[in-house]
């Protein structure tokens, strides 16, 4: 098992994206209840360390531990801000919940142009282009694996639920499918 935490720890090392237990276990020829049984060993391993093993987005990775949060953004922003406008998070939110979602209706969800944001967005790699809308052949957008990553979700399931920030949902798709018209 020894061998088995160090491989996987070294691979873990190299990854810029999460790897999944079954990739784990295809490259270290051994079972995918061998990798759960020893990612769950390594994560408890870990305790008081600068860093943390985290399942995020349908994988795993190592991360700088919540403590150290302040000093590794100082560290990695060195005194830059890159963070996105409120314009950008508007917009990121309403794919989010909305998604696979054309530009024009989330324009038309957030009244104001949104291609330099959209633009942005996708040069972030938070969201990307997921095929043709049938009836116009718009293009759609959703998030991605990196903007999971982000915000420590695995799954979209896991964004916070919006019912209780929002004015009688019952006609709420009226209105939106209004303002697409």
């Amino acid at each position: 098992m020894k061998d088995i935490h160090r491989h996987i720890e070294a691979i873990l090392m190299v990854v810029d994206e999460p790897v999944s237990e079954l990739t784990l276990a295809t490259v270290l020829e051994v079972t995918q209840d061998e990798i759960s049984q020893a990612l769950s060993e390594l994560t408890q391993s870990y305790g008081e360390r600068g860093f943390a093993l985290k399942s995020v987005a349908g994988g795993w990775r190592f991360y700088s531990h919540p403590d150290s949060a302040s000093v590794v953004e100082k560290f990695v922003l060195d005194g830059q801000q890159s963070r996105l406008t409120q314009a950008a998070l508007e917009t990121l939110a309403v794919i989010a919940y909305r998604q696979p979602v054309s530009r024009a209706r989330v324009s038309a969800i957030r009244g104001v142009n949104v291609e330099a944001v959209m633009k942005t967005l996708v040069t972030r790699g938070l969201v990307e282009e997921y095929g043709l809308e049938p009836e116009t052949g718009a293009i759609l957008y959703k998030t991605t694996n990196y903007f999971l990553e982000r915000l420590g979700l695995n799954s979209l399931e896991d964004l916070p639920a919006l019912a209780p920030y929002l004015p009688d949902l019952e006609h709420l798709d009226e209105i939106l499918d209004s303002l697409v018209d």
